[in-house]
């Protein structure tokens, strides 16, 4: 039996980091304030910048304050954890520590007497070949073991580099049209696992590009919303963003957290 909801809110992409104070503090705000509203919160990936290993937490006094935020919103809703790009590595001592559930991607939920199938996103983007690969070998589990097996600055150095690149990336992506297509999710993918889940509205992240669409291939139709990234520390580069999907019995809309 898949989980059950009258009412819940649905996050991805916060990239929490020490050097984005004002992101954090508003993820903090949100846990205090708006997600104890509804039923349950269902965070979708990359809570975190990167993830090296639960026990690296240990000695991350940002990440311990994470870790009793969410703690605390558990004790007042149902909250849910589905693993991002980069965070895949959250294991299962965090998730006993913050009383969150841990979901598989992707997942298929109730929410307000609806069906919806919920992922972040980055398995969706099968137009990106070379990431899809890099994916495949990150996942396997014998090379997450040999990894948190290294110590912890190699670990720490390993992560600054992939970062890097990434931002390298997506600079490059912002520029180039092309290179948005191809770092989108495709129609196929989306309708795959939609089949596979026996669904029609799918919630991801991942992408950044918030929108709800309405979608079609063949015969096949259904429902897509993307959530937002969040970034209140940057406005320099693009405008501030942070926002949350709400699902209840009125409907299904984006909820603007920086307005709030």
């Amino acid at each position: 039996m898949i989980p059950q909801y009258a009412s819940a809110l649905l996050i991805s992409d916060l990239h929490l980091t020490p050097s984005m104070p004002l992101t954090a503090q508003r993820f903090f705000d949100f846990c205090e304030k708006e997600a104890p509203k509804v039923e349950a919160v269902f965070i979708l990936g990359d809570l975190f910048e990167y993830w090296i290993g639960d026990d690296a937490a240990a000695s991350s006094p940002f990440q311990q304050e994470v870790q009793r935020a969410i703690a605390s919103l558990s004790t007042k809703v149902k909250t849910y954890y589905l693993h991002g790009n980069r965070d895949f590595l959250i294991g299962k001592s965090f998730i006993k520590k913050t009383g969150m559930t841990l979901l598989s991607d992707p997942s298929a939920v109730e929410i307000a007497s609806q069906k919806w199938v919920l992922a972040h996103g980055d398995a969706l983007c099968t137009a990106d070949t070379g990431y899809q690969v890099f994916r495949n070998w990150v996942r396997k589990p014998w090379i997450q073991k040999i990894f948190l097996g290294l110590p912890l600055n190699w670990r720490k150095g390993i992560a600054h580099h992939l970062r890097s690149n990434s931002h390298n990336q997506y600079q490059a992506t912002q520029r180039s049209e092309s290179h948005q297509r191809k770092m989108d999710v495709t129609q196929q993918a989306c309708a795959a696992v939609l089949r596979e889940q026996s669904g029609d509205r799918l919630i991801h992240g991942h992408t950044h590009m918030p929108a709800h669409h309405e979608e079609l291939m063949g015969t096949q139709t259904w429902q897509r919303w993307v959530l937002s990234d969040w970034d209140l520390d940057h406005p320099e580069s693009l405008r501030p963003r942070a926002s949350a999907l709400l699902i209840d019995s009125a409907g299904v809309r984006y909820l603007d957290l920086i307005k709030h």
